[in-house]
């Protein structure tokens, strides 16, 4: 598998990047960084930082891309991964050093040279992913599969009631990318809440290896683990990227999928970022009931994926 990674790099997107990283069947090809959970610079650092403590320093190219969402005002969750993203460790600087080439161009040139080779994974708002198309638009049925980690399948958001954080950073590039026609799989806020939170014994698994990239992981992890004790009453281990890597990887971790229809509001007050999915109407059913969505699906929603062999890849990655 030839990935590319976009990423806002914090938390969890670290753990994204060590799976891809550690496992023999993926060929990191870039990471690219998109505007959202932190300062863009610190993502660029927490990126670069995590391929050093993973071995891989200066082996994958780190691009910077969009440092702002297209038309909206820039929203970050720093009161979720503390002001660098990381727990508020403060690593020190890697040795490598960002790549010159512009994100947007560096996904367009990758993809192009290689028609239906590359798989991009999205787990950050969609800016650099939409920019790219919107430059050339050929890569969406060059690209071999998108991975978008983003959105609701009709449940309550993390970001607003109505909203994930990622579409709601960037919702004009979300709806861009719903509708530019890549072979999309969507995983979801969802879908995390229902299959991507790690069990207390695998947590517990993880502390006890007390190997160094272990040891990255429980350190990083100290601000999600109170920011969920404050929101859902006890410490959470929630992965809504390394989830969404982990099924790119495998697809055979997806229990239960959808095609569906999506769609994401820009204009509403309450509902910003909104991810309107469903399985539209065919036929006389869209006739019947014409203000459902009707009109071919163009996404796969994962409703359910495997949380042990996740929680056993994840254990595997930080050995």
């Amino acid at each position: 598998m030839r990935l590319i990674i976009d990423t806002d790099t914090a938390g969890d997107d670290c753990f994204s990047i060590l799976l891809a990283l550690r496992n023999p069947a993926v060929k990191l090809e870039a990471i690219t960084i998109c505007n959202g959970n932190v300062d863009f610079a610190q993502q660029i650092e927490n990126a670069l930082y995590t391929l050093e403590i993973a071995g891989a320093g200066g082996r994958v190219p780190v691009h910077p891309g969009c440092p702002l969402p297209m038309i909206r005002k820039p929203v970050d969750a720093t009161e979720f991964f503390g002001a660098d993203g990381m727990s508020d460790a403060n690593y020190p600087k890697a040795a490598q050093r960002p790549d010159p080439k512009h994100a947007v161009d560096a996904i367009i040139d990758l993809v192009m040279s290689h028609p239906g080779e590359i798989d991009i994974l999205a787990q950050a708002p969609l800016t650099n992913i939409a920019a790219a198309w919107v430059k050339e638009p050929r890569i969406a049925t060059a690209t071999r599969h998108l991975w978008v980690m983003g959105g609701m399948d009709n449940s309550i958001g993390n970001t607003t009631p109505a909203s994930e954080f990622n579409f709601y950073v960037d919702p004009e590039a979300a709806k861009i990318v719903a509708k530019a026609g890549f072979n999309l799989t969507l995983s979801t806020w969802t879908l995390t809440l229902k299959s991507g939170t790690l069990p207390d014994e695998v947590l517990a698994e993880i502390a006890a290896m007390d190997t160094p990239l272990a040891r990255f992981f429980m350190r990083i992890s100290e601000a999600p683990f109170e920011r969920t004790r404050i929101r859902y009453g006890r410490p959470l281990s929630t992965h809504p990227d390394s989830l969404t890597c982990a099924l790119a990887i495998d697809e055979s971790l997806i229990l239960d999928s959808a095609d569906c229809l999506l769609d994401v509001e820009t204009q509403g007050e309450l509902t910003r970022g909104y991810s309107s999915l469903c399985v539209p109407n065919q036929g006389l059913d869209a006739i019947a009931d014409p203000l459902w969505p009707s009109g071919k699906p163009n996404c796969r929603v994962v409703r359910e994926a495997d949380t042990a062999r996740f929680g056993a890849m994840l254990v595997d990655a930080l050995r």
